[in-house]
């Protein structure tokens, strides 16, 4: 009997009923894989076959295939991974963990709802901001968790890839107008080139990593509200070792393509806070490359998929069309900008900021550089951990502005705008700003909010879980500081955000050069 005949006794056993206790049984196949959903429970069977980048052609191989996706998902997802069990057969009836001879194996999981999956969810208009955060935060504490790896074939493999895509966008010249690949390979091996440096200090920091590798939304499902990630790369430990922002640009790639810019923008900002890596932000030098190159790689693999249907043929083209062309615009991003949001506390300069950052170069937007939260840093706090009066004195306050405009040249320095959230209540504050600004040749933009007293001390006593220690106290003590005089754009902050964002982008388009238009 052949490995195919084998395995076509095991999924009809699999997808009977009768196997389960009469259960219904879903089947989902893949090019590798065939599952079965019954009940509570999913079997994950690995077909018998051989592709360049996998080896399922024999049971053995099938068994440590398994067991391998046991051990790399359970670091991930252990509520969902259970166990590696074996189909057996005996008298010529073949049995679930039986006391027959193993035949082929499966991997047993926890069943969920397969639409809630975040592909899913994002298709129904389902990822909010607040998800967008959670998940960056399991991101992050996954990749702190990743084992480190050998950093010294990391580059050599991104210049593989990036030849592959090359080969195989190619092989789809129908879709692909062989020009605008070659020139897609050009730019991507030439912005490797430039951050070849950066990449290796990454990797002297430990920031290669054996890490999940297929970081996409429809590996991540919503469970009890919270996302749980899963199905990392198993068949290649190669594949699924690289940089963390490699890692994490698979994410951040797919909300941008989904047009889910919102999303991408807080799942960057709150990643960076999570980690608290200075190195991070140099990093975003490679941030374009690595979202390109995750485009490019669902260009080549979508166009792949055209032969299921006559309309899937037709959808496939249209989407391998669509990833191709945000890969082309990836990899060149537009220059950064640099805005300061100040104003005393409650007149939404955060909320401003947030909102902001999504809509300025380059893609997934400006990282947000919010002065309560690098306080908290520096003093070794959480983020709504509230601080003693010590904390606030003027030396301390020099420091968090000092440490902010440092921060904020480190961002720039690697192409990627950034907003500055803080109160910039003295002449000194954003004269140090500015000149940050003017000594990168950057263009600025300082945005002073305004509100009237009632307004600030009603939207600051409404905070919940928020990084800001400002009370109602704090609030009326401001309303007497001498701010001097400030030559930053005044914007009238008493009306509703979406207001405040309007008066804001209009400023932005009007009073710094250079700075292309909001998107």
């Amino acid at each position: 009997m052949t490995s195919h005949d084998a395995q076509a006794d095991v999924f009809a056993f699999l997808g009977d009923p009768a196997t389960h206790g009469g259960g219904e049984v879903k089947r989902i196949d893949t090019h590798a894989a065939a599952v079965f959903l019954t009940g509570t429970r999913a079997y994950k069977v690995k077909r018998a076959v051989r592709f360049p980048f996998l080896d399922y052609s024999t049971p053995e191989k099938r068994k440590a295939a398994c067991e391998a996706e046991l051990t790399v998902n359970q670091a991930f997802a252990p509520e969902l991974y259970r166990r590696v069990v074996p189909i057996t057969r005996a008298h010529s009836r073949l049995a679930l963990d039986g006391a027959g001879v193993p035949i082929e194996w499966a991997l047993e999981m926890q069943r969920f709802d397969e639409n809630a999956t975040l592909d899913r969810l994002a298709a129904r208009g389902g990822i909010d901001l607040a998800l967008a955060d959670a998940l960056a935060r399991v991101v992050a504490a996954a990749h702190a968790k990743a084992p480190v790896a050998d950093a010294g074939p990391w580059p050599e493999r991104l210049s593989v890839i990036v030849a592959q895509n090359h080969d195989e966008l190619c092989g789809h010249a129908d879709l692909f107008d062989p020009a605008r690949v070659a020139a897609l390979t050009q730019a991507s091996n030439a912005a490797l080139r430039g951050v070849a440096p950066l990449l290796a200090s990454r990797g002297a920091a430990g920031l290669v990593r054996r890490a999940h590798g297929d970081l996409h939304l429809g590996n991540i499902v919503l469970i009890d509200g919270k996302p749980v990630i899963f199905d990392a790369i198993e068949f290649d430990p190669k594949m699924a070792t690289g940089d963390l922002l490699y890692d994490l640009a698979f994410l951040l790639m797919d909300l941008i393509e989904r047009g889910l810019d919102r999303a991408a923008n807080v799942v960057l900002n709150r990643y960076l806070i999570e980690t608290g890596r200075a190195e991070d932000l140099d990093g975003l030098a490679a941030l374009p490359l690595f979202l390109s190159v995750r485009a490019a790689i669902r260009a080549k693999v979508t166009a792949a998929k055209r032969d299921v249907s006559a309309t899937d043929h037709a959808a496939a083209a249209t989407a391998a069309c669509a990833y191709f062309d945000l890969a082309a615009r990836l990899i060149a991003p537009p220059a950064p900008v640099l805005i300061a949001v100040g104003g005393h506390s409650g007149t939404g300069k955060s909320v401003l900021a947030r909102a902001l950052a999504p809509l300025l170069p380059p893609a997934p937007g400006a990282v947000v550089l919010r002065s309560d939260i690098e306080r908290k840093r520096m003093f070794g706090a959480a983020e709504t951990e509230r601080l003693p009066p010590a904390a606030y004195t003027p030396w301390e306050t020099e420091r968090v502005y000092t440490a902010l405009v440092r921060k904020a040249r480190r961002v720039i320095a690697a192409g990627h705008s950034a907003v500055i959230d803080a109160v910039f209540g003295t002449s000194d504050e954003r004269e140090q700003i500015g000149a940050a600004a003017q000594a990168t040749n950057t263009p600025f933009l300082g945005l002073f909010l305004a509100a009237d007293l009632a307004v600030r001390l009603a939207r600051v006593e409404a905070r919940k879980h928020d990084a800001s220690d400002a009370t109602a106290d704090v609030v009326r003590r401001q309303d007497n500081y001498e701010v001097g005089d400030v030559d930053w754009v005044k914007i009238d902050a008493g009306g509703t955000p979406e207001q405040t964002l309007r008066a804001a982008k209009a400023a932005l388009a009007s009073h710094a050069p250079g700075a292309p238009a909001p998107r």
